[in-house]
């Protein structure tokens, strides 16, 4: 649930910012990439100081656990950082999107589990929030980080002539 507040927050106060102080200086798409760039940097960071409770989250067959939870964490930081400039936006959404779809077996599990972070410990109903929450994140940078981003048709310089 953080995370969807801090995602909403982020935009809320972007949005805010961007009306009433800088008149309008960022576009739709600058604000939705820089606010999941804000709630990835958070998510990211939690990987370092909630790793034992992440962990747990890993099916049981997995080795290097630890490990992975610190580089999934690095990556979250990196993508976020990626996603705020238009040049690497597209690159980072997308591997963004696959690393949603890969980690939500995590959370499933997570879930199953009852670990006691994020809401999972509230067990399989938590899905019922989670999986349409992890479907935002998909669409969310889909839509900022790499439809809005696409580049404005050329014009043609060529005029038609009257032959």
């Amino acid at each position: 649930m953080s995370t969807l507040t801090i995602l909403m927050l982020s935009f809320s106060a972007l949005w805010l910012l961007n009306k009433y102080v800088l008149r309008g200086h960022f576009t739709i798409s600058t604000m939705g990439r820089v606010a999941m760039a804000i709630m990835l940097l958070f998510t990211g960071a939690s990987h370092f100081y909630k790793t034992a409770k992440m962990v747990q989250m890993l099916p049981s067959f997995m080795h290097y656990k630890t490990e992975l939870i610190y580089a999934t964490g690095i990556f979250e930081i990196l993508a976020g950082v990626g996603l705020i400039y238009p040049q690497t936006s597209p690159w980072a959404s997308f591997s963004l999107i696959v690393f949603f779809i890969l980690v939500l077996p995590a959370n499933i599990n997570g879930a199953l589990k009852k670990v006691e972070l994020g809401g999972m410990e509230n067990g399989p109903g938590y899905l019922y929030f989670r999986i349409p929450l992890q479907i935002l994140f998909i669409w969310w940078t889909y839509y900022f980080g790499i439809r809005l981003v696409r580049p404005a048709p050329k014009k043609s310089s060529e005029s038609f002539s009257h032959a």
